[in-house]
């Protein structure tokens, strides 16, 4: 997870490829929504922009889109972790016209993968990450 500090993407980040897979670049892609100039308008975009964060560090992005009831107190990074992909899997609700959706993903780092299937909420009309299980594979 992360460490409580925060790295602000630089400008090459900012004008790279979006982490989360998609063909837009970071800035219009998952960029706006760590910045706060938009807002996730469905559960897998949320997903997506979380996975961005991770591989950011942008701390304060998964703290402000993580449920207030299951948050953690503290955020850590492990600095030493290198994200190198995102599959979307499998999606459930989670659209404009729910209030609770599912998304199944594989997120794969150097060394192996995290296999989860997440779950979302709107609070206050904004999605957020409520918990995840991790099914077998």
């Amino acid at each position: 997870m992360a460490r409580r500090t925060s790295r602000t993407p630089s400008r090459n980040t900012a004008s790279a490829a979006c982490p989360c897979g998609l063909p837009s670049g970071y800035a219009d892609c998952c960029g706006r929504f760590h910045a706060g100039a938009a807002a996730a308008s469905s559960a897998e975009a949320l997903m997506r922009s979380r996975y961005s964060a991770f591989v950011v560090g942008d701390v304060e992005y998964l703290g402000r889109t993580w449920h207030p009831r299951t948050r953690p107190g503290q955020l850590e990074f492990d600095p030493g972790m290198r994200w190198t992909g995102l599959e979307i899997l499998e999606t459930e609700g989670g659209s404009a016209f729910h209030s609770t959706g599912t998304v199944t993903f594989r997120a794969s780092y150097r060394g192996g993968s995290l296999y989860e299937r997440s779950r979302f909420e709107r609070v206050d009309g904004a999605w957020v990450y409520a918990d995840g299980e991790f099914p077998e594979d």
